[in-house]
């Protein structure tokens, strides 16, 4: 029996590959998508207060790649959901987002974490600096192939409780990563009403 042109041209693995990955990628997606959502939705508390338009933006790589240059505009669009602060300093949240990673490839995460507030009133009312950890479900391209993986990364925010800054810290812990910094602005959805 002949093979057709394209059944020739896709006998081996990386026409597989290829089709599996993308496949894999928009399953991740949705189960991630979901899952963030229903988290976001189970909390009895949760109120249109708490949500925050997330806009990635830049990336400042601590090292540059071998060959070429790393992607350092990093856009992609997400959700933050800050919980009630707890005890007067610790602020729960859940975030998921998409963007274009170092590579240019899209990533999608979702996650949440703590972050312990402290008060900057002393220089402008209203602006506080948080510093916590945040714990998520991530894929990428360039890391198992596109399967989820779990992670956790040192996180903190400057601004007030309408427009801030969020940053993370990705550590060498790997030998293939590069150790960058990560900025998003947050944005409450209270500023649009």
């Amino acid at each position: 029996m002949k093979r057709t042109e394209r059944e020739y041209h896709c006998a081996g693995k990386e026409c597989a590959t290829k089709s599996s990955f993308s496949w894999r990628q928009t399953i991740n997606l949705i189960a991630i998508t979901v899952l963030a959502t229903l988290l976001m939705l189970a909390h009895s508390n949760v109120n249109a207060a708490g949500y925050h338009l997330i806009v990635n933006g830049k990336t400042i790589h601590k090292e540059q790649p071998k060959k070429g240059s790393f992607n350092e505009k990093n856009w992609g669009l997400g959700l933050q959901y800050d919980y009630s602060i707890y005890k007067k300093r610790w602020l729960p949240y859940l975030t998921i987002s998409g963007f274009k990673d170092s590579y240019n490839e899209n990533s999608f995460y979702a996650g949440g974490g703590m972050m312990r507030r402290f008060s900057l009133d002393w220089l402008q009312d209203e602006l506080h600096f948080d510093a916590g950890l945040v714990v998520f479900v991530m894929t990428r391209k360039d890391h198992r192939n596109g399967r989820p993986f779990l992670g956790a990364l040192p996180a903190f925010s400057l601004g007030s409780d309408r427009v801030a800054v969020n940053i993370s810290y990705v550590p060498k812990v790997a030998p293939k990563l590069v150790p960058l910094w990560f900025f998003q602005l947050k944005i409450a959805f209270d500023n649009f009403n």
